[in-house]
This record gives C-alpha cells, structure tokens and sequence, in this order.
C-alpha cells in the first residue's frame, strides 16, 4: 500500500513539474493605456493584442487590464517604470514626470522605420533604459500633425488672451505665442470648453471625435506642426526577463505593428474632412507665416529641449530630422 502511494505521489509530482515546465513556456504581460478604450488608439490596438494572443499561445500573452478608468494617464509612465504594469501604451508627453527626455519623441520628422534604420530608435532606447527604467518598443503613432484649436478667431499665429488647454508637448510652444496655459486630463477638456474655462486646445489632427470636442469646437489653426507619438513601452526587467524565443515573438508583432502606420496619413485626411463636415473652420496663413509658423514650433521644442538635456537633445536632433 505504501509503496501504491508512493508511486502515485510521484506520478503527481512529475506531472505537476511538466505542467510548470510547459507553463513557464509562456508569459503575460499586462499591458495598460493612458488613452480611453473607445478612442482610436485603443481601437487600432485591440486587433493586435488580439492576434497577438492568438498566434503567442505557448509562448506570450497580453492582458489588457484598460485606460483611464484603470489607471490615471499620467500615472502610466511610473507605474511601467516601477514594473505595477508590464506594458503600457502611451505618448511620452505624459510620463515627463518620469523623465523630460519622453517629450522629445515629438520632434522627429523621419518616420519610425527610418528611425530604426539610422540609429534614433536605439538612441532612444539607451536613454529609456538609463533613466526610465524601460524598453522602448514600438511607436504605433506617426504621420499625426498637431493644432491649435479655438472658439477664438485669429488672423496671424498670435494667441494673446487665449486659455489654452495644453499638455507639456506644446506648453513652451504655445506661451511663446503668448497663450495663458491650462493642464488639465483629456477628460476634462469637453466641460472646461462648455464652461468657458479653456478657448482652445492643442491636439493632434485626429481624435476630437472621439472626446466629442468638435460640439465645442469652432475653428483649427492650420499648418500643424510636430508629430503625434504614441508607442508601446515596457518595464525594463519585465523585458529582460523574457526568452530568446519570447522576446523574438515580441519583437516580430511589434515590427508588424509598426507597419501598419501608413493607416495614419489616411486617417489624417479622412479627420481633416470631418472636421470640415463638421463645422470647424480653418484658419490659414500665408506662405511665409505659415513656414514662420512651423519653423518657430521646432526652434522652440529644441531649445527646450537643450535646456533641459542638452546632451541627448543634441544627440537626438541629429538623428530625428530631415
């Protein structure tokens, strides 16, 4: 009899130790987003963390745990840092409190898969490494021109007695145009237009939509300037900690991802005619103040830049342009 027992706990043993083997095959990572669910970030994500899942089985998984309602957006940044998440998709502009660096994505002018041809991605992820303890592991935004939006018309690029919402992607930007600047979260920006608290907003040419700002809405300040950045980070021991295989499997969706950006040059056309249909009136300058316009957008994002880190700014300025 007890020789009996002592096979079978056996047989339960090796079984049990087989099943962790073959478990520990494969990982999750629970990813979270600084953007609502019904907005178009997350709509373009889900198919993806859709077939992630369902080609990674025995190998990587993602949990989508949520957005905002999860988890404050400019809490996001840290909470990836400190490894509370494993992943998250967000836009540098809201972890600066992490670490200033994460608003210089905006300036790039080359598209991301330039970026990793010339050395900008590895750059970045050198930076992200040292000082935010994460991996920096695709961008999934691009072609996303931001603008001025305001229920004030103008007629040069002069926003004198304005409240403006802003983020700290266009703060500098925007008071050297001499707006008053307000922070507020994305949620909030529908009730501070209604109530009069804010006149306008930066945001990028898509996504109003979404957030039912266009009710409140009356005209956009054409030309954009910068480049919209939402990308997907990791926890930086998180991403050590995966397989050869694991990390391979990563890195082949995140490269099949990226590639799907030509969506946004789409998009953008499709939001600008929206708008249009919508109501909300452009506001062009001339071609000289137009280039003036844009010109002094990024003189201002790398002087910025330069005072805060000008070691790395010179080092991405180089390698983020034309």
């Amino acid at each position: 009899m007890n020789l009996r027992l002592l096979r079978t706990a056996t047989a339960l043993l090796f079984a049990a130790g087989f099943a962790a083997a073959a478990g520990a095959q494969e990982a999750t990572l629970r990813l979270v987003s600084a953007f609502a669910e019904n907005g178009i970030y997350v709509q373009r994500l889900q198919p993806w963390i859709n077939k992630f899942n369902a080609e990674g089985k025995g190998v990587l998984q993602i949990n989508f745990i949520g957005g905002p309602k999860a988890m404050p957006p400019f809490e996001v940044g840290n909470a990836v840092k400190t490894g509370v998440v494993d992943m998250a998709m967000s836009t540098g502009a809201f972890y600066t409190n992490v670490m200033p660096e994460a608003d210089f994505l905006k300036l790039t002018q080359i598209p991301v898969a330039d970026q990793r041809k010339n050395g900008a991605f590895d750059a970045i992820n050198k930076v992200w490494n040292e000082k935010a303890n994460m991996q920096y592991l695709a961008r999934m935004v691009e072609h996303q021109p931001f603008h001025i939006y305001t229920n004030k018309k103008v007629d040069k690029p002069d926003l004198t007695g304005q409240k403006i919402r802003i983020t700290p992607v266009y703060r500098d930007f925007f008071q050297a145009l001499n707006a008053n600047v307000i922070t507020t979260p994305p949620g909030e920006v529908y009730t501070a237009l209604e109530r009069g608290v804010v006149d306008g907003y930066g945001w990028p040419i898509g996504g109003i939509f979404d957030l039912n700002w266009h009710e409140k809405t009356k005209f956009r300040i054409d030309p954009g300037f910068y480049d919209a950045e939402v990308s997907l980070v990791m926890n930086l021991p998180a991403y050590n900690k995966l397989s050869g295989p694991q990390r391979a499997y990563l890195q082949k969706q995140l490269l099949a991802l990226e590639a799907e950006n030509t969506f946004w040059t789409r998009y953008a056309t499709e939001e600008t005619a929206r708008q249009e249909k919508a109501g909300i009136q452009t506001i062009k300058f001339d071609a000289a103040t137009s280039k003036a316009f844009s010109d002094q957008a990024y003189e201002v994002g790398w002087a910025s830049a330069a005072k805060q880190s000008p070691e790395i700014a010179a080092r991405f300025k180089s390698l983020f342009g034309r």
